[in-house]
């Protein structure tokens, strides 16, 4: 039986996720664009199509996807400096990961000689903004993909599957789904993981932020991760009626 906790956000249980809302189209110029709300977390991806790729990659007869990644002055309780190109840390290790999940489930081949970009803007944090971009941006790109087809730009949607991303961590010594800031700053064990639709795994980031953390821990957390996952897949399906390979 379930039991919900007031001390979590939105009276959740352990295992439960804050509110999650993919609203998509909400660019007027993106190609694909979707607003991730995770709770109070907002992130707005949206893609854009170039008629290139990258200087290494010409002659390939295969697309890019990448990714940009960065937090508005006004997204969090104090006003942090706007981000200028050739600097961040925190911010290029997040749109690598970003970039690189949803490449795995991409036939770059079947894109042809373009580019896509995500980018994602977190307009407000409150934990789990990776997570959420990563999961938006899914949207944004499958939005971007169908414009192709429906352009007869590209034969076929070249989405292989669906990636999506969640949180989780050891807090106060409980293990716990879809972290909020306060938890996060908190947190013992802290860990993402991005994972497809048919439960396997691209990326699991976890680090042991006050205390080292055993296998048995890891895998209660692995399964509560999963859970997530499932959830967000599923999510992503209702909002765009993806229907697998070939779509």
């Amino acid at each position: 039986m379930q039991h919900n906790d007031t001390s979590r956000s939105y009276d959740r249980a352990a295992n439960e996720m804050r509110p999650v809302t993919l609203t998509r189209e909400v660019l007027k110029h993106a190609a694909g664009s979707c607003m991730a709300e995770f709770g109070d977390t907002r992130v707005l991806c949206a893609a854009t199509i170039e008629d290139v790729v990258p200087r290494w990659r010409k002659g390939s007869h295969a697309g890019w996807v990448t990714a940009e990644y960065a937090m508005l002055p006004a997204s969090t309780g104090k006003r942090s400096p706007r981000e200028q190109r050739g600097r961040k840390g925190r911010s290029m290790e997040i749109e690598r990961l970003i970039g690189r999940s949803l490449r795995t489930v991409v036939d770059l081949r079947a894109l042809g000689e373009v580019t896509i970009t995500l980018d994602c803007d977190v307009i407000q944090a409150d934990g789990g903004t990776r997570t959420a971009s990563v999961t938006g941006a899914w949207v944004a790109l499958h939005d971007a993909l169908m414009s192709l087809v429906r352009a007869d730009k590209i034969a076929r949607l070249p989405l292989t599957g669906q990636v999506a991303a969640v949180s989780m961590g050891l807090v106060a010594g409980r293990a716990l789904l879809d972290l909020d800031y306060a938890e996060d700053s908190n947190a013992q064990v802290d860990m993402n993981l991005v994972g497809t639709a048919d439960g396997r795994i691209i990326e699991l980031q976890g680090t042991g932020e006050q205390t080292p953390f055993d296998r048995a821990q890891l895998n209660e957390l692995l399964e509560l991760g999963e859970l997530g996952v499932a959830r967000l897949i599923e999510l992503q399906r209702k909002v765009t009626n993806f229907k697998g390979v070939g779509e």
